[in-house]
C-alpha cells in the first residue's frame, strides 16, 4: 500500500495529523508544526486565564454574527492582521500575502472558516458523513508514526513549547524542535527547517524497508 511522509502546519497540520492517527499504515512520517493537533471537546468551554484568551480573540468574534459579516467584509485586511500578529518577527512584503490572499476570494472561504471556529466550540455540528472520525478524534488518539513537530520560536497565538506536555501523545519515535526566528506560518517562514524535517523522515523510512 502507498505510504508518503505528510506536513503541515495549523489547520493543515491536523489533516496531516488525521492520517497518521487513524490511517498509520498510509503514513510514513509526520511533520506537524504546532504540535498534537487535536484538542480535546470536553475542555473547549472551560475558561483560561485571560493573558491565554486574549491572543485567540478572532476564536470568540467568530461565534457572532457580527464577526461573520465583519470577516466576509474584511478577510484580506484580517488575514494580514493575523499574519502579523501570529509572526511578529516575520517581515513578509505585498507579493508574499497577495499570493495566499487570492484563496481568501473563494466562494466558499467564510462559511468554511466561520464554521470551523464555530464547531470547536460545539456551537454547530459537524458533516454527519464524518461523524465516525469526529468521534474517533475525540478520543485524541494517539499518533504511532515517527514525527518531528516544530514550534515557532517567535510564535504569539501558539507560542513555543518545549513539547514535554504531549509527548504521551506520540507512542512512535518523535523529535520535537523549537525554530528560532519564526513564528506561525513555518513552511513560508523557516522553509529549510521544515522541509529538512521532511526529508528526515523520507530517508528514515528508506532505511526502515
Amino acid at each position: 500500500m502507498p505510504r508518503a511522509v505528510l506536513a503541515g502546519y495549523d489547520w493543515g497540520g491536523k489533516a496531516a495529523s488525521v492520517v497518521a492517527a487513524l490511517w498509520p499504515e498510509r503514513c510514513a512520517g509526520l511533520v506537524s508544526g504546532n504540535g498534537y493537533a487535536f484538542a480535546d471537546p470536553a475542555a473547549a468551554l472551560i475558561p483560561a486565564k485571560p493573558e491565554n484568551e486574549i491572543p485567540l480573540w478572532w476564536q470568540f468574534y467568530f461565534q457572532t454574527e457580527r464577526g461573520r459579516a465583519g470577516y466576509a467584509k474584511y478577510r484580506r485586511e484580517f488575514n494580514r492582521l493575523f499574519w502579523k500578529q501570529w509572526s511578529p518577527t516575520w517581515r513578509f512584503d505585498d507579493a508574499t500575502f497577495a499570493r495566499t490572499a487570492a484563496s481568501f476570494d473563494n466562494p466558499d472561504h467564510v462559511a468554511v472558516s466561520i464554521h470551523s471556529f464555530r464547531h470547536r466550540f460545539g456551537a454547530v455540528q459537524g458533516d454527519p458523513a464524518y461523524a465516525e472520525i469526529d468521534r474517533k478524534l475525540a478520543s485524541l488518539p494517539a499518533i504511532s508514526v515517527r514525527t518531528v513537530t516544530l514550534d515557532g520560536g517567535d510564535g504569539s497565538a501558539h507560542g513555543p513549547t518545549d513539547g514535554s506536555a504531549q509527548a504521551a501523545k506520540f507512542t512512535g519515535p518523535r523529535t520535537h524542535r523549537v525554530i528560532p526566528g519564526a513564528g506561525h506560518n513555518l513552511p513560508q517562514e523557516a522553509p529549510s527547517a521544515f522541509t529538512d524535517a521532511v526529508l528526515e523522515l523520507v530517508r528514515a523510512d528508506r532505511r526502515a524497508r
